[in-house]
């Protein structure tokens, strides 16, 4: 999913897969939980993205800062983009147990994690996913606490449907490289999950509904595609067709900023991923994010980051 060909001319850039390009997605599967009324889990409040599927029975879902809970039934997918406290009971009031990431973690292997009190019986299974730097990015940002996915919705893909039963399939799979097959699967899931909200009403703030505006979308993939190009307003509203003024203000409210702004948070970014992962040189990393010069952009850096480029890439590669 990250290493990913470059687009062929002529061909618009992935702006999902170019942002889960730059967080250096990384998954961690924790395979099935197999509970029984009453029962309650406390996942541990970190930073990793989660996904949950109902395989079995039903689940409340309780999210730190969602609204309200979600109900999932069988065949429901959750994705918790944002990590944060969360919490899953059979019931309103059902007593919790804390999951600690060791406990988490001693859930990849084939047998499931068994809890609850001899009642109903529900199944789930969830995975993590960790981002190897912090999205930066307004439409990553603005994903609400919670997208669900309920099996019976007539919006739903058919292909995450289908993704949606070869994970439950793998979780229990003694098969050779299954842990594998669960984690690319898990990879697909994440992404069907953030297509489908993006596709339906669900996607109502600012943020990722911009890809699914023709001129926008296309401004976006321009951007994410030639980010060291000296854009401006004018060229960006001439290239999607849109007048100035038009395009600015349609840009500022699907995107949740000016084109500028969305600019210059961008090539920062990739400047950050170039310093991490490369080995180009100051000057190179410049130019590749459209400064003329390593001053200027040791400035813009410094500014965004708090710390000078330099000292972002030594403390980054210690870590």
């Amino acid at each position: 999913m990250t290493d990913r060909p470059s687009p062929e001319d002529g061909q618009e850039t992935d702006v999902l897969a170019d942002l889960l390009d730059t967080m250096r997605l990384s998954t961690l599967v924790y395979g099935r939980l197999e509970l029984s009324a009453p029962w309650g889990i406390q996942l541990h409040d970190g930073d990793a993205a989660h996904i949950m599927i109902v395989a079995r029975g039903g689940a409340r879902l309780e999210v730190e800062g969602a609204e309200a809970p979600v109900i999932l039934s069988a065949g429901d997918l959750a994705l918790l983009p944002h990590g944060g406290g969360k919490a899953l009971r059979d019931a309103e009031g059902s007593p919790l147990h804390q999951f600690s990431p060791s406990a988490c973690l001693a859930g990849r292997t084939t047998a499931p994690l068994r809890l609850g009190g001899g009642g109903a019986r529900t199944t789930l299974v969830s995975g993590a996913f960790r981002f190897g730097a912090a999205p930066r990015s307004l439409l990553f940002d603005a994903l609400p606490r919670v997208i669900h996915v309920a099996a019976d919705d007539p919006q739903a893909s058919s292909s995450l449907a289908a993704a949606v039963q070869l994970f439950i399939a793998e979780s229990v799979s003694r098969s050779p490289g299954s842990s594998v097959v669960a984690s690319r699967l898990a990879d697909v899931l994440l992404v069907q999950a953030i297509r489908a909200h993006i596709s339906t009403r669900g996607c109502k703030e600012h943020g990722l509904r911009a890809l699914a505006d023709p001129q926008i979308g296309k401004a976006l993939a321009l951007i994410h595609e030639r980010s060291a190009e000296p854009w401006t307003v004018e060229s960006l509203a001439s290239a999607v067709a849109l007048s100035r003024s038009g395009f600015a203000a349609r840009f500022s409210a699907l995107v949740g900023e000016p084109p500028l702004e969305y600019l210059a948070r961008w090539r920062m970014t990739k400047a950050a991923q170039f310093l991490r992962e490369s080995n180009l040189s100051m000057r190179e990393v410049a130019e590749q994010v459209g400064y003329q010069n390593e001053a200027s952009f040791n400035r813009a850096f410094k500014r965004w980051e708090g710390i000078a480029p330099g000292t972002y890439r030594r403390e980054r590669r210690a870590s």
